[in-house]
């Protein structure tokens, strides 16, 4: 048994908005449809100036941990002597500053004494510093190039919105995130246990060994551990580097309508506009002055317009214009037609009405045609074609 439901037009037309409405929500980015179109150069420029950029975090911090680790082979010995003196001599002044007259003397003698540590540290592990500084710039700078921008580090009021923050949660840069997390400690797990495996007997000795030796020991056995866990993380880096620009490029991709959209707004710009009429004049040009050599004769009058004429019955039926300019572009169709041994005519009057009344390749109108035909005449007879 079946019931027919009879709708007004009115009552179809709402059903038929709300069901295309409702459509939107199965779309993959909205109501401008699946981002298919590539990105243009205005949509990547301008990404590029708020920051958002194809860049792996892992990239710059892998090489940094080599530098570091490279470094800490290079002058391992430096910087434990160093640091050894170091100790050394504030262990040595502990019965000194026990033995001061007063808790004030003591206390300023103290702060003394942990400034001039402080500042004798930093000077023992600023090659490091400096080092890592310019390894995790130099990463960068290949990655993304050179062009700063402070728009990432303004506040965006758009991160408070809870939706938006599960939706950050919930994503698949957070999985991507996770999984190189766990492959991370995985690499860091698997180096560790086969490094240590192998010095498990020199590990349970170190007790008897000098303090310097046993550190020594230690820190060769932790660089060589950071080396091959820093060269593995580079592998890791890569491949990420790699994804970014395939996730960078797939976000940065448009709708059809985005691509109208910004096509539009770029027409309208008088500066592209602007443009675009100034290269179609100079392409119009150099394609007019291609043609100037099939010309019969050059019209001017004679310093402000020149105008050239071509007749062939075959082509049209009255004369019609191959080039025509005024003032600087005048002086180069006479000064070609000089060169292809054209006929220059002086007539004031007649160059100023073809010049303002006729457009290129159009023929000249009928009450032209005397005062053209006996300029024709005139250079027919010169050339002996007539």
């Amino acid at each position: 048994m079946s019931t027919a439901v009879n709708l007004t037009a009115a009552e179809t037309e709402k059903l038929r908005l709300r069901f295309a409405y409702d459509l939107q929500f199965f779309a993959k980015e909205g109501e401008g449809g699946e981002k298919t179109e590539e990105p243009t150069s205005k949509k990547l420029e301008d990404a590029r100036k708020e920051g958002q950029v194809a860049k792996s975090q892992e990239f710059a911090s892998s090489f940094t941990l080599l530098a570091m680790f490279i470094l800490l082979r290079i002058w391992i010995s430096t910087t434990g002597s160093q640091l050894g003196e170091l100790f050394s001599g504030f262990y040595g002044q502990i019965p000194y500053y026990t033995k001061l007259p007063s808790y004030k003397n003591q206390a300023q003698e103290y702060s003394n004494l942990i400034g001039f540590g402080i500042l004798r540290t930093l000077v023992i592990i600023l090659p490091f510093l400096l080092a890592g500084f310019a390894v995790s710039f130099i990463a960068d700078l290949v990655q993304v190039k050179w062009k700063p921008t402070s728009k990432p580090l303004q506040p965006k009021f758009s991160k408070l919105n809870p939706v938006n923050g599960l939706k950050r949660i919930f994503s698949l840069n957070k999985l991507v995130e996770l999984i190189k997390s766990l492959l991370k400690i995985t690499v860091m797990v698997i180096v560790i246990y086969n490094e240590l495996r192998d010095q498990w007997p020199m590990l349970f000795v170190l007790y008897d060994m000098p303090m310097m030796q046993a550190v020594l020991l230690s820190g060769q056995l932790l660089i060589d551990i950071g080396l091959k866990i820093s060269l593995i993380f580079i592998g890791v880096a890569f491949a990420d580097f790699a994804y970014q620009k395939w996730k960078f490029h797939e976000d940065m991709k448009m709708t059809k309508q985005e691509v109208k959209e910004e096509y539009k707004s770029q027409e309208g710009d008088p500066a592209v506009k602007g443009k675009i009429r100034q290269r179609m004049q100079e392409a119009s040009r150099r394609r007019m002055m291609q043609s100037l050599p099939q010309a019969d004769v050059v019209i001017t009058n004679p310093t402000h317009y020149a105008v050239a004429l071509r007749y062939d019955k075959d082509i049209a039926e009255a004369p019609f214009v191959v080039a025509k300019g005024a003032d600087y572009l005048a002086q180069q169709i006479k000064k070609a037609a000089t060169e292809h041994g054209i006929e220059i005519v002086e007539n004031k009057p007649l160059a100023r009405s073809l010049y303002a009344n006729v457009e290129l390749g159009e023929q000249i109108p009928e009450e032209l045609y005397v005062a053209v035909a006996e300029v024709l005449a005139i250079v027919y007879r010169n050339t002996g074609r007539i």
